[in-house]
This record gives C-alpha cells, structure tokens and sequence, in this order.
C-alpha cells in the first residue's frame, strides 16, 4: 500500500503545482482532518475549500515536492513554495514537512509545519470564501 500512498502525495503535489484544487481536494478521505498554523483546524469539505480559495486567486506560486515517503497508514512530505505575499510584494519562500495520514487509499489528515503571522486573516477569508460559495 505504501507504493500507492507515495503516488497519492505525488498526485496531490502535482495538482498543487497545476493550482487544480478540485484534484486536491478528491485525494482528502471526506472526513479528512487538516491542520497548520494558519488553518488550525479544517475537517471534511473545508479542507478542500481552502485550497480552493488559495488557488483561484492571482499569483505567482511555485511548489516544489523536494522529497516524500509513505508506507501504508502514514507519509511524510518535503516541499517549498516559492510565492510574492500579495500585501508587500516581497517574495516568499516557505520550506515545509509535512505529515500525512491515510484511510483507504485518500489522504485522511496532513499537518504541515510552517510558520506565519497571519493565521486570523486567512481563517477569516477561509470562512468569507466558504459563505459566498453557498
């Protein structure tokens, strides 16, 4: 199992690098369970309603999948965004771990390690974005 768990975060990554939510968002189990420090705590469809809002809009991301492993229950994933934060115009460049947890071939919980400051803010775009698209 773990062959297809390695080629499910490959999946996921390669979505992400093609800003396709929506196949990001089918290799989530449905009751998936995301957390980060700036996405604390989605479960379910609103895991798959972030990576929405953070696709759809303008910008110049680049993801890069650096290193990944996965067995049959868990997986582990090395990646770097490469994005201009929208507020400034600098340049960003988040160097990332990941952990990922699997149910039946989908992706069941992921906890990245990063760090930001602006955990409120995109929580309050998450939850706006989620309200204009019902």
């Amino acid at each position: 199992m773990g062959g297809a768990n390695t080629q499910l975060i490959e999946r996921f990554y390669g979505a992400f690098a093609k800003r396709d939510a929506d196949t990001m968002a089918a290799c989530y189990a449905p009751d998936v369970h995301f957390s980060d420090p700036v996405f604390p705590d989605l479960r379910g469809p609103k895991a798959g309603a972030m990576w929405r809002m953070l696709t759809s809009g303008p910008g110049d991301a680049r993801i890069e999948l650096l290193e990944h492993d996965a067995d049959g229950a868990q997986g582990t994933a090395h990646w770097r965004a490469h994005y201009t934060f929208t507020e400034t115009g600098r340049p960003v460049v988040n160097d990332i771990q990941a952990t990922f947890r699997f149910d039946n071939g989908l992706l069941l919980g992921w906890t990245p390690f990063l760090r930001s400051k602006v955990r409120a803010k995109a929580g309050g775009r998450l939850d706006e974005f989620t309200r204009a698209r019902t």
